[in-house]
């Protein structure tokens, strides 16, 4: 509850179309600002963060500053947060961090940087972090602070319980935080248990305040910052009471506002003359009242804020059929297209029949975990089917695996006598020694790193041959953004888009499957989307003329789905064909049992991609449609 003469404060939420326009457009923020300060003749004292949120605004302030002369001489920066211990050196580390996306590239001055420091000795603590805020204070206070948001609903490291009044501190970190960030330390065995950071109060005292927040995964903490009642068990909330906050979101982040998914509940005034927003209202209305569509009535409509789509569509009955058609229309069990057929009604085309289909995976087993029932589908009808990897995915591989076919490989060569130069034995050796005096998250050395990438590049192949997929339909592009060694990637590069459109000239497909989720928590998803849609635009802008005859088709990854009323083609699997898809996952024997970075949801890739396949058909049942094992589902992206 808010204490007496504390009201929430209406948040200023602005959704952008991606996160690229809303980092360019707040990243312009700070560069006016801090022009700004330094025509006043004063300083500009902005907080920073870290994590995947704000990497794009610093990316663009640094293209500002190398483009534009935006000079960073005036700025004083805090930091919201440090990792506890933590050397300014490792991997993890914000120092590092922040060097590497900013402060390397611009003209701050060394002295005006500070960040809560990770190698304090722990009877020093409470006097660093008096001393933080003291800093704070003689710099005259934050006039911008920036923030992220994670999934306990902390800002800076403060975690549930962390009340407005708290400040700079030693804290614990939540269970759920630490197994976010497992990917950062290769296991969240390596993830310290606590870390310094700014407190609540400190963040509120700011004179502005920006939080970014990306992704579907972020939704639902989203919804309840911004509509929320405000409490310490979600940090984020007491932004309620700030007077200058705005949240920038990109659709994906926002869409579980209410303005947004059930404009209609506010009175706000809806386009029914949209038939996806028509399709999203009744498909609510249906899940709401725990109804089929067909049997929804007007009572309904009215009782559930729908009076104005019944007056200006009704009767219940029409609208129904209309949203149950569109809806039936949408389940295909033939994704390529069924030749020889009334296509007007179907998602694919039935023509050309059969197809050159390319399926784009981010990491080696993407294909088969999201869409392993359709890539299966696709093959048995004839047809021709390509695989493209984008990345090695040679950072998720245990290092015991690496050991393993190091050994193995030693063995076979001193069975086979094949090795000309250097025994293979020689490799297993330097291989063992490197693992046994391995330091937690540090980079595999670059045998290491080939090893694991050949493991991932061996499981691939092994599930595209249990499909039917010749090997010479397999591809494995190895983009450069992912070959750092860490979790953390390089920027999207031109090298990325040469490889990418280099392959879609050589197959031009006319049917074209990629990974269109947000939610991947290391952002290789995002990066390799990026890198198809980027050599789409490319290739268009050049006239290429193959692209005239090709659709594009989103599937979502192992951490959500599409939601029901977003769906454009839904791919019905059987008991047998989810058994197969499962066989497929299973070839990826790195993955199996537990993954090295599962993400938030540790079950294994095969029972989340089941339970949500499963999920999908249940909502379809529910709804009024027909009953299936499963669904895989699909959103058509028109370039």
């Amino acid at each position: 509850m808010n204490p007496p003469n504390s009201h929430p404060t209406p948040i200023a939420t602005t959704v952008y179309a991606d996160s690229e326009l809303a980092s360019a457009a707040v990243a312009g923020q700070i560069a006016d600002l801090i022009r700004t300060r330094a025509a006043e003749g004063k300083t500009c004292v902005l907080g920073l963060a870290t994590g995947s949120s704000p990497t794009r605004v610093y990316e663009e302030l640094v293209r500002l500053h190398r483009e534009d002369g935006l000079s960073f001489q005036n700025v004083i920066s805090f930091n919201l947060d440090e990792y506890y211990p933590m050397q300014p050196d490792s991997l993890q580390s914000y120092v590092r961090f922040m060097r590497e996306y900013l402060f390397d590239h611009v003209d701050i001055k060394p002295e005006n940087v500070h960040i809560p420091d990770g190698t304090v000795p722990p009877e020093q603590i409470a006097e660093f972090c008096r001393r933080y805020e003291e800093q704070i204070h003689a710099a005259g206070g934050i006039d911008l602070q920036l923030l992220g948001i994670g999934r306990t609903g902390h800002i800076g490291f403060n975690e549930p319980g962390s009340g407005p009044a708290s400040r700079t501190r030693l804290i614990t970190l939540d269970h759920v935080t630490r197994t976010d960030a497992a990917s950062d330390f290769y296991g969240e065995e390596n993830v310290p248990r606590r870390a310094l950071t700014m407190g609540v109060g400190t963040i509120l005292e700011a004179r502005q305040i920006v939080l970014l927040a990306w992704g579907e995964g972020k939704a639902a903490v989203v919804k309840r910052m911004v509509e929320g009642e405000i409490t310490d068990t979600v940090p984020a909330t007491y932004l309620q009471r700030h007077p200058n906050v705005q949240v920038v979101l990109d659709e994906a982040a926002g869409a579980e506002l209410t303005p947004r998914k059930t404009p209609w509940l506010l009175g706000l005034p809806c386009n029914w003359h949209d038939a996806g927003l028509v399709r999203k209202a009744v498909t609510w209305l249906a899940r709401t009242v725990t109804k089929p569509i067909l049997k929804l009535t007007e009572e309904d409509y009215n009782e559930n804020g729908l009076s104005e789509l019944l007056a200006q569509s009704g009767p219940a009955y029409d609208i129904n059929i209309r949203v149950f058609n569109e809806l039936q229309h949408t389940i295909t069990g033939w994704p390529g297209g069924k030749p020889n057929a009334d296509d007007t009604y179907r998602p694919e085309r039935a023509a050309p029949f059969p197809k050159r289909v390319l399926i784009f995976s981010p990491h080696p087993d993407d294909d088969v975990i999201s869409m392993g029932g359709t890539l299966l589908r696709l093959v048995d009808q004839g047809h021709e089917v390509h695989v493209a990897y984008q990345t090695s995915g040679n950072i998720a591989v245990f290092d015991d695996e690496a050991i393993r076919f190091a050994d193995f490989v030693a063995d076979y060569d001193e069975a086979f006598h094949l090795s000309s130069n250097e025994p293979a034995d020689n490799l297993y050796h330097r291989v063992a020694d490197f693992l046994k005096n391995k330091q937690p998250g540090q980079v595999d050395s670059d045998e290491v790193q080939q090893i694991k990438g050949l493991i991932r590049r061996g499981e691939a192949k092994s599930a595209c041959r249990l499909a039917g997929i010749p090997d010479a339909n397999v591809h494995f592009l190895d983009l450069p953004f992912y070959e750092t060694g860490r979790v953390r990637k390089k920027p999207l590069g031109d090298e990325d888009i040469r490889l990418t459109m280099e392959l879609l000239n050589r197959i031009q497909p006319q049917q074209i499957y990629a990974a269109g989720d947000l939610s991947d928590p290391h952002g290789t998803h995002r990066v390799c989307l990026a890198a198809i849609f980027e050599s789409i635009h490319r290739l268009k802008a050049s006239g290429t003329a193959w692209l005239d005859d090709c659709w594009v088709w989103l599937y979502r990854g192992a951490w959500q789905e599409w939601d029901i009323d977003q769906i454009e083609m839904a791919v019905p699997l059987s008991p047998q064909e989810l058994t197969r898809k499962r066989r497929a996952i299973f070839k990826h024997q790195s993955q199996k049992d537990r993954p090295l970075f599962p993400g938030a949801d540790q079950r294994e890739f095969w029972q989340r991609a089941e339970a949500r396949n499963r999920t999908t058909a249940k909502l379809y049942d529910q709804l009024g449609l027909p009953e299936y094992e499963g669904i895989e589902a699909f959103v058509r992206w028109e370039f």
